[in-house]
């Protein structure tokens, strides 16, 4: 079994060559779906280091970026491992980041575990007003929304979206989650949201437990 301290050291470390080499390794070992979900919280772990990282000082925007396409990369490889049967889809989010936010980060990431959990996820890209949700909701007919921003401002944005969302008769239908650093227990109500999440995988498990 893969070493997961040792794992989740390499993505802390952004050791590419190291990572690619275990992932490879692990998946070539024939793991449960279990085994596969541990192998992904450690990678996340080494996000999470990352960002600390990051916050002291020692990491700057690059290796930022340079970890989120680590991340996606090795959630690429595990995917033939993560979940069950791949062609049948267990449900649709339609996913942005919101108006004014330009980061993406923690959207892809998210995006990457959803696709992986046989989630059908349509990305809208990033500084997207309300119309956009509007439209691409009334055209697929998701059971979720979810929203993400790295910026206070994107709070704003995101109420503005549920708000208009209410007003084109869409909200009902749907489960809508946000996710990024500003969000909070307490802007999730304010905002009209059913759920909030810092961490990808936690809101792929959210988003799991609505469509069950």
């Amino acid at each position: 079994m893969i070493d997961l301290k040792v794992l989740t050291d390499a993505v802390g470390d952004l050791d590419e060559d190291k990572l690619m080499g275990m992932l490879n390794d692990f998946v070539a070992s024939k793991p449960t779906e279990e085994e596969a979900q541990s192998v992904v919280g450690a990678c996340q772990q080494g996000m999470a280091k990352v960002g600390e990282l990051f916050e002291s000082g020692e990491y700057f925007v690059g290796d930022l970026i340079f970890a989120g396409e680590l991340l996606t990369q090795s959630i690429d490889i595990l995917k033939p491992v993560i979940g069950s049967d791949k062609s049948a889809k267990v449900g649709k989010i339609v996913l942005d980041t919101v108006e004014g936010d330009l980061h993406d980060i923690g959207k892809n990431i998210f995006r990457s575990m959803s696709e992986a959990a046989g989630f059908e996820v349509f990305d809208l890209g990033i500084d997207q007003g309300p119309s956009a949700f509007i439209e691409k909701v009334k055209e697929v007919q998701p059971d979720i929304v979810g929203m993400s921003g790295v910026l206070t401002l994107a709070l704003e944005a995101m109420k503005k979206t549920v708000d208009e969302l209410k007003a084109a008769g869409v909200r009902d239908s749907l489960k809508i989650i946000i996710g990024g650093n500003p969000v909070t227990e307490e802007a999730c109500r304010q905002i009209g949201a059913d759920a909030f999440t810092t961490n990808a995988a936690e809101g792929v498990k959210i988003c799991q437990s609505w469509v069950k």
